[in-house]
């Protein structure tokens, strides 16, 4: 059951383009909402219920009403960095509907009293750069950037930053840092953001389909976008599925929707002769979930919680039964630790600890007392740090380790995967 939300348009070409999107009805809503006070918006964005798509699912609105109530300037972020393995939903926004991202972030910007905002894009983006870039320029032509936007007195600009390829980046901190230009390392809080971030000055960072969802609630109402999803997760989300299923891409569906319906229905199902043996539900770092406890799951914050693991980014990545476990963490590890920044020593340790333990079981140097101690360090490295990198490093390990015990101890004792030989040494001789 996709329903088309935010999706609505994108299989038209001509909705990348001004003209196009305003045909099917591009720059009302902020024609709408710029006659609104700026306070409305806060309060209708946060009756609606809309939380951050980004990840960590907060609420938008209550995150916008952190904002001091001073006169200093303050700045809206656009987090584009996408680095979570197996998402890629914010890149088809960009790619299809640009506008309806910058749309979305003027309307924002006016709400939270920012005259200045910036789309920070991660840096391998190249062709969703050059989409934006021209969109934002179509749009300053146009007067809905620049000064007295529509007549209403509202200036804003808006401008591109292109980050360099780090995953760290994507944290809002991280990317705070980078964009002041500084080394893009995460930052202790308090401080918020909202109250000091980018030049030290309030901030409000939020993701891209968090930014666009925004329009929807000015055009149908609090109300109104609460008639999909749960009550305590409203509206529509967008899923990335990948991995072992016969038609991945990009779906939309109500939150609350049943994930085995979206990898049966939108997935088309497992590959001719394939079982499903587990799926990690919201990008790599959400801990990963069995067959068994996939039947049970709906897609929301609670369910997935309430499983010990998240929705994250909404990337669900589908693993059947000719994958090895020992050889998917491996990959993950390897991921983790070249992406660490290094400034908290349980992560810039750990995670090469943990890189290096999972490695040598795969190189057939394995002991089984290794298990325990992947189980041991993951532990030690949860909750210590400044940002959850060491988390998002840590809980893979545990929920594999826990759940599929019996493949890492088949790969130390035989110096082989119990599902398909010796795959690491073949790749490697």
């Amino acid at each position: 059951m996709e329903v088309k939300y935010l999706t609505e348009f994108y299989h038209l070409d001509e909705f990348r383009f001004l003209d196009g999107y305003k045909k099917h009805g591009g720059y009302v809503q902020l024609d709408k909402a710029l006659k609104m006070q700026p306070q409305q918006i806060i309060d209708e964005v946060k009756a609606s219920g809309l939380r951050g798509r980004g990840g960590a699912g907060f609420s938008t609105g209550m995150k916008w009403s952190f904002l001091p109530k001073n006169n200093e300037p303050r700045y809206l972020v656009c987090n584009a960095d996408e680095g979570e393995p197996g998402t890629f939903k914010d890149r088809l926004m960009m790619e299809r509907a640009p506008h309806q991202l910058i749309e979305g972030m003027i309307i924002s910007s006016f709400a939270v009293g920012s005259k200045k905002s910036y789309i920070y894009v991660r840096g391998e983006y190249d062709f969703p750069i050059k989409v934006l870039e021209q969109a934002i320029e179509e749009a300053y032509k146009a007067g809905y950037l620049g000064k007295n936007i529509l007549g209403s007195g509202f200036d804003h600009d808006m401008d591109v930053y292109r980050g360099a390829g780090a995953y760290i980046c994507g944290e809002e901190t991280g990317l705070i840092s980078s964009l002041e230009g500084s080394k893009g390392q995460p930052k202790l809080k308090p401080p918020f953001p909202a109250v000091q971030g980018y030049l030290r000055k309030p901030t409000i960072v939020n993701n891209v389909e968090t930014l666009a969802a925004v329009k929807y609630i000015i055009r149908d109402g609090a109300q109104g976008y609460r008639k999909y999803g749960t009550e305590k997760a409203a509206g529509t989300k967008l899923f990335s599925l990948s991995g072992n299923v016969k038609t991945p891409g990009n779906y939309e569906v109500p939150l609350g929707y049943p994930l085995m319906d979206l990898i049966m229905k939108e997935g088309g199902g497992m590959k001719p002769g394939r079982k499903l043996k587990a799926v990690i539900p919201g990008g790599s770092s959400a801990p990963v979930l069995t067959a068994e406890e996939v039947a049970k799951a709906t897609l929301d914050y609670e369910c997935l919680a309430g499983l010990g693991t998240m929705l994250g980014s909404g990337a669900v990545i589908v693993i059947d039964d000719s994958q090895c476990m020992v050889d998917m963490l491996g990959v993950l590890m390897h991921f983790y630790h070249h992406e660490s920044c290094g400034q908290c020593t349980p992560c810039r340790e750990g995670t090469g600890w943990l890189n290096k333990i999972v490695h040598s079981i795969l190189e057939g140097r394995g002991r089984l007392q290794d298990i325990d101690l992947l189980i041991k360090v993951a532990d030690n490295m949860k909750g210590r740090t400044i940002c959850a990198l060491s988390d998002a490093a840590a809980l893979p390990v545990l929920s594999f380790v826990s759940k599929f015990r019996d493949e890492f101890e088949f790969y130390v004792r035989e110096g082989r995967s119990k599902v398909r030989g010796n795959f690491y040494a073949q790749m490697h001789h």
